[in-house]
């Protein structure tokens, strides 16, 4: 008798995630760094599951050149969602994998240090 295993097609979802760096420095101010990542699963739920995992595994400590030990950890899985579009074999140079929405500009200047050309440093 011939068995045959049921495997759903796996698509790719993209994930949000947000972490925190704190350190031993008592005047240290936290840095947050939000992260975009590609995971290739079989559900939405098993995208959430890896993207949690992920986070988690990707905390690190070290100690900066001033000394101090810097740790980056998670704070949150913001979200995971489908890619918009699942062709990555197109012929198109761009092929459009997340948006997001909001209404307060001002509030995604404050926070955004690209717009404003900051200088980040730990």
């Amino acid at each position: 008798m011939k068995t045959e295993s049921v495997n759903k097609a796996e698509s790719f979802y993209i994930a949000i995630i947000l972490y925190k760096s704190s350190s031993d420095k008592p005047d240290y101010q936290p840095l947050y760094q939000e992260s975009f990542v590609l995971i290739k699963a079989a559900s939405l739920e098993e995208a959430k599951a890896k993207a949690l995992n992920y986070g988690k595994d990707e905390s690190v400590s070290y100690t900066n050149e001033n000394g101090e030990t810097i740790t980056w950890s998670l704070k949150q899985v913001v979200d995971v969602n489908s890619v918009l579009y699942d062709d990555f074999n197109s012929s198109e140079d761009i092929v459009d994998l997340y948006a997001r929405h909001f209404r307060n500009y001002e509030a995604y200047q404050s926070f955004e240090p690209l717009l404003s050309k900051e200088q980040l440093g730990e």
